[in-house]
């Protein structure tokens, strides 16, 4: 719980003006920002430096960008609905509360065509390519989607991206892409201003005083308590991905044993849990960028690994649920923007049967698929350490990817997994596969409208299967901030000398367009710095 104290009561072991609690994206924003403010700066971070992965690092480094040459009231409009969704003709009601979603529209509007040319700046050597899955606003149909310029890029020191499955932690700078060049512009920006950054310092508990303020935080280093005093607080730990009693509460669902995260295994809501307990509000906690996306058995924090599986949608493959029966076009899974919605297709509840059967859901491939390409991006699966083999061999040989010589053989196998509770149908599997193989020779997909080019049969043996669970790269919902980044308490009042950005209190919560974590990262980041810093320096 969060101690109060009065201050001249406490010994403080570091002093400084602005505290930032998690060194990702946004953390790292908010640290340059509120030096360049005039501030003195520390940042603390729970992983240790050598062996340090976060969301962003994992990322593939895309952020939006907006033309500065577009319309800025299109762009307030088109974003307001990617946050709230209010200004939507037909809809309800707002995802956040209306006078919040309209300022952090209007900060959004002001900020984010500014991206490009903040990350230039903080290293001239950053270099952007145009991301290939999004063309402009994803949501065409949104207001102000044609006028707004809206532009998403991606990250690199090589000048192009071509080591997409490759970790390269320990590349020369030069050579880094995608989220690994993101982290690295941000950590030469951080590092040429000279901020003080201390590994290996979990957050532990914010320290008040009398009045509620927040004076700090205690935290552990090198084995001790340590206690960090300062004028300004801001809380950038990323979301709850790997902390069981949130997903139980909080994700929608069977929130443990049904969800899968592909990010760092070190965010587990610790920012959250802090600012639950000085009275913090929150915000749509089980919202979640996720689709459905594979998992393997080997756990972090009690939890499955999961691996983003780009290969959903592809030809040669279907996806299933529990019974063997396909319930979407699959491209839908992997296409931005609806691959960032799809976990609501997968937690569908049976209210006849009381199941869940798209938990897990199957992609069913064949012999084709196999040879053509890894399943998964490899490089995620070096952030957590895993042989998956880029035949896909290793993956098969350990049992995480299921192989039989025929479609009935491959059902047997499923039903095997634990997961499955032997629902799959042999003759439901079976009749699935060949009614889609003659859509494929049709050249369209009579029940989804799979495009022809994502198209082919599944019909060389051996077969294979793979468990497919909702989840992604992060939860979306958290705590509850003004535009400013203020954190308020639950009757709308800021909680004094506290600040926050990114994942733990996203923006995005109606819909999500990929590029929009680091882009929150870059603009409610560089806006908590700011805030914070006058609010330590008046």
């Amino acid at each position: 719980m969060a101690r109060y104290n009065a201050p001249e009561t406490i010994e403080w072991d570091h002093e400084t003006d602005v505290l930032v609690i998690g060194f990702g994206g946004a953390g790292g924003c908010a640290a340059i920002e509120a030096f360049d403010a005039g501030a003195d700066v520390a940042v603390i971070e729970k992983q240790g430096e050598q062996n340090y992965i976060s969301n962003t690092r994992m990322s593939n480094g895309s952020f939006h960008s907006p033309k500065p040459s577009g319309d800025p009231d299109a762009l307030e409009e088109y974003s307001l609905a990617m946050f709230s969704g209010h200004n939507i003709p037909g809809k309800l009601e707002g995802e956040l509360p209306t006078d919040i979603a309209e300022n952090l529209a209007a900060r959004w509007a002001e900020y984010a065509p500014e991206n490009r040319a903040w990350m230039k700046n903080l290293d001239p050597d950053l270099r952007f390519v145009e991301f290939d899955l999004s063309d402009g606003a994803a949501f065409s149909e949104f207001p102000g989607a044609d006028e707004c310029g809206y532009r998403v890029l991606q990250c690199t020191y090589s000048g192009e991206i071509t080591n997409k499955n490759e970790r390269q932690m320990n590349y020369p700078k030069e050579k880094k892409e995608l989220g690994e060049a993101f982290y690295a512009c941000l950590k030469h920006g951080v590092e040429q201003r000279e901020i003080d950054v201390h590994w290996d310092t979990p957050a532990e508990e914010l320290i008040l005083d009398e009045d509620g303020d927040v004076l700090g935080v205690i935290a552990e280093r090198n084995g001790e308590e340590k206690r960090y005093r300062a004028d300004s607080t801001i809380l950038t730990t990323g979301g709850f991905e790997y902390n069981k009693d949130l997903r139980l509460n909080f994700l929608e669902g069977p929130g443990v044993e049904g969800w899968a995260f592909y990010g760092s295994p070190y965010n587990t809501g610790d920012g959250i849990v802090m600012s639950m307990e000085v009275n913090a509000a929150l915000s749509k906690v089980g919202k979640s960028a996720a689709r459905v996306i594979t998992a393997i058995p080997k756990r972090e924090n009690e939890l499955k690994i999961g691996l983003k599986t780009p290969v959903i949608g592809r030809p040669n493959a279907i996806v299933v649920n529990n019974f063997g029966e396909r319930y979407a076009n699959e491209r839908t899974i992997t296409e931005d923007p609806t691959r960032y919605m799809f976990y609501k297709e997968a937690v569908k509840f049976d209210i006849e049967r009381l199941i869940y059967p798209r938990i897990p859901s199957w992609l069913i491939f064949d012999e084709t698929l196999r040879k053509r390409r890894p399943l998964i991006p490899l490089r995620m699966a070096e952030y957590h350490d895993i042989e998956w083999g880029k035949d896909n061999a290793a993956a098969i040989e350990s049992g995480w990817v299921l192989k039989a010589e025929t479609i009935e053989g491959l059902t047997r196998e499923i039903r095997t997994h634990p997961d499955n509770r032997d629902r799959m149908d042999p003759d439901t599997l079976s009749r699935t596969v060949q009614r889609y193989n003659r859509y494929c020779e049709k050249g369209r997909d009579e029940e989804f409208g799979s495009a022809p080019e994502n198209m082919a049969p599944i019909r060389s043996p051996p077969y294979y299967a793979l468990p497919l669970y909702p989840g992604g790269p992060n939860t979306k919902g958290g705590i509850l901030a003004t535009a400013d980044r203020e954190v308020v308490d639950w009757s709308n009042d800021p909680v004094s000398n506290l600040y926050t950005a990114g994942e733990i209190s996203s923006a995005f919560k109606f819909v999500y367009q990929g590029g929009g974590n680091l882009a929150e990262c870059i603009v409610f980041g560089r806006i908590a710095g700011e805030n914070a810093a006058k609010n330590s320096l008046s």
